[in-house]
């Protein structure tokens, strides 16, 4: 995989923080403090997913979906629940950087067009980035403000996740259908992963995101150690590394983040804002806001202050983005990544079908959420 970017992202973002410390410095202290520890977490997650699959972990999942499923209906469903798991462990961009290529060789061992499960890794994805702090920056971005741990985040929004996922699926599934009709004869049986040094930085990540109330550190070191440890073996490359970071986009979209969390501390202007609309009206709202400045900043701009509802601004943030390709940060590893298998992605496809399923996932999710508030 190639570099994300290069320097003048990283000087963009750089200059984006600078100048939020100089404008209002203790408003830029207390947006850096609320969204560091998101990017962090983030990238010691891709690092431990970088190591996995190395260890073809991720490829023996999805050789065992391509050689156990009887016909295409039952790999698309096994796919949709492998995006899911992978998204809700190891983050949002995780998944689509790692179990992209893994849908694509699956499609193709079974005679498929690639498009339904490579559609299903974008909106599965984000539809799917619901449960755990760590499945998405968002959340930890507007956990922040409720102190709550992993566990506890995941009760209160187990319900609406199901709900997002079963509704995602189930419109690619309508709208894919003539595709899915189909399957060639089942691929090969795969052989198993190494399990090494990639399952168990997976084991640890996983416990660390569940147990802990900030994980960030942790399973950076986590990733760190697990990379540092393959590079000293030679068994991956620096180059790869940095490409599959992708640092010049985390950094400039830091960058954004803290500055406009600055400017959510310095004008009270969406907190007004979101404290006259309800649930919905939150969801709602979060969602275009997504779609037009990206939902990592803003959410670093809407949960600046304690939002009224702010499990409701989550599902905004995380399903909003499937809306639109300007939503979230995934949209772009996922192009990048499909492009690397050498298929096409079809993103204006994906886009269409997005538009449809995102808004009965939303309101579903914020139905299922106010059960959950009662129990």
């Amino acid at each position: 995989m190639t570099r994300l970017g290069g320097s003048p992202l990283v000087v963009a973002g750089l200059l984006l923080v600078g100048g939020s410390f100089a404008a209002a410095p203790t408003a830029a202290r207390g947006s850096t403090d609320q969204v560091w520890s998101a990017f962090v977490l983030v990238a010691g997650l891709i690092l431990v997913g970088l190591v996995a699959d190395e260890d073809g972990l991720f490829a023996w999942v999805g050789h065992r979906l391509a050689a156990l499923a009887p016909g295409a209906v039952p790999l698309f469903i096994g796919s949709s629940a492998l995006v899911a798991v992978v998204t809700a462990v190891l983050n949002l961009d995780t998944s689509v950087l790692f179990v992209t290529p893994v849908l694509v060789y699956a499609a193709r061992s079974r005679a498929m067009a690639p498009g339904p499960l490579l559609t299903t890794s974008i909106l599965v994805a984000n539809a799917g980035s619901l449960l755990l702090p760590g499945s998405n920056l968002t959340n930890l971005i507007v956990l922040g403000h409720l102190h709550r741990s992993g566990g506890a985040f995941a009760a209160r929004m187990a319900l609406p996740w199901v709900g997002s996922l079963v509704v995602t699926t189930v419109v690619i599934a309508v709208v894919e259908r003539a595709s899915l009709r189909a399957a060639g004869p089942r691929g090969p049986e795969p052989g198993r992963p190494t399990i090494g040094l990639g399952v168990v930085a997976v084991g640890v990540a996983a416990v660390c995101v569940l147990v802990l109330r900030n994980a960030a550190l942790p399973v950076a070191a986590v990733g760190l150690v697990a990379v540092a440890v393959r590079l000293a073996q030679h068994r991956e490359q620096a180059d790869r590394v940095r490409g599959v970071l992708g640092l010049p986009v985390l950094v400039a979209l830091f960058g954004l983040a803290v500055a406009l969390g600055t400017l959510g501390r310095s004008w009270a202007g969406p907190a007004t804002l979101l404290g006259h609309l309800g649930a919905p009206g939150t969801t709602a709202f979060a969602a275009l806001a997504s779609v037009v400045v990206n939902n990592l900043p803003a959410a670093s701009l809407l949960a600046a202050r304690t939002p009224p509802h702010p499990y409701a601004l989550l599902i905004g943030l995380d399903i909003g983005p499937n809306l639109f390709v300007t939503g979230s940060l995934a949209w772009v590893l996922w192009w990048r990544t499909a492009r690397s298998t050498g298929e096409r992605p079809p993103r204006w496809r994906a886009v269409v079908i997005g538009a449809v399923s995102a808004p009965v996932a939303m309101a579903v999710a914020v139905a299922l959420l106010g059960v959950t508030a009662r129990t």
